[in-house]
C-alpha cells in the first residue's frame, strides 16, 4: 500500500505531484528512513498512475538521495538529504516570487498569504507527531 495519496490537479505533471507528494510524507515523517518503499507496481495502482511515470518518480528520487535501492531488498527511505548550495536560494527567490505572483493575481493579501504558510509549516509538524505517536 502506498503510504501517500494524491489528488491530480489539472495543468500540473503526474510526476510532479507524485514526487511532491512522496517528500512530503517522508519531511512529515509518514514515511522514514529504512521503510520500504512502495513499488512501481504499487505505486502505480494505488495511485493510478502509469507504470513509466511510477518508475520515473522513484528513479528521480534515488538521484535525488531521497531513496536509496538495495539489490535484493528493495528500496527503501533514505535520510532527508542535505540541501546543495543554491537550494535555499532558489527557493526563496525564484519560487517565493512564484507564490507573490500568483497570491497578488487571484487576489490575496499579503497576511493571508503569511498566515497559509504558517499553517502548511505547522501542518507538517502535526504530521510528523501524529506518525511518531503510532
Amino acid at each position: 500500500m502506498t503510504p501517500f495519496k494524491i489528488k491530480l490537479t489539472p495543468g500540473q505533471s503526474i510526476f510532479d505531484q507524485v514526487v511532491f507528494a512522496a517528500i512530503k510524507a517522508i519531511l512529515g515523517g509518514t514515511l522514514k528512513p529504512g521503510d520500504a518503499f512502495p513499488s512501481v507496481r504499487t505505486m502505480a495502482t494505488d495511485l493510478k498512475i502509469h507504470p513509466n511515470t511510477a518508475h520515473k518518480v522513484v528513479q528521480h528520487m534515488i538521484n535525488e538521495r531521497w531513496l536509496i535501492a538495495s539489490p535484493g531488498k528493495g528500496t527503501v527511505v533514505a535520510s532527508p538529504p542535505k540541501a546543495r548550495s543554491g537550494d535555499r536560494q532558489h527557493l526563496l527567490s525564484h519560487e517565493v516570487e512564484q507564490l507573490v505572483v500568483e497570491a497578488r493575481r487571484v487576489g490575496a493579501s499579503l497576511h493571508e498569504v503569511m498566515e497559509s504558510l504558517k499553517r502548511q509549516w505547522h501542518s507538517l509538524d502535526h504530521i510528523k507527531a501524529v506518525s511518531n505517536d503510532h
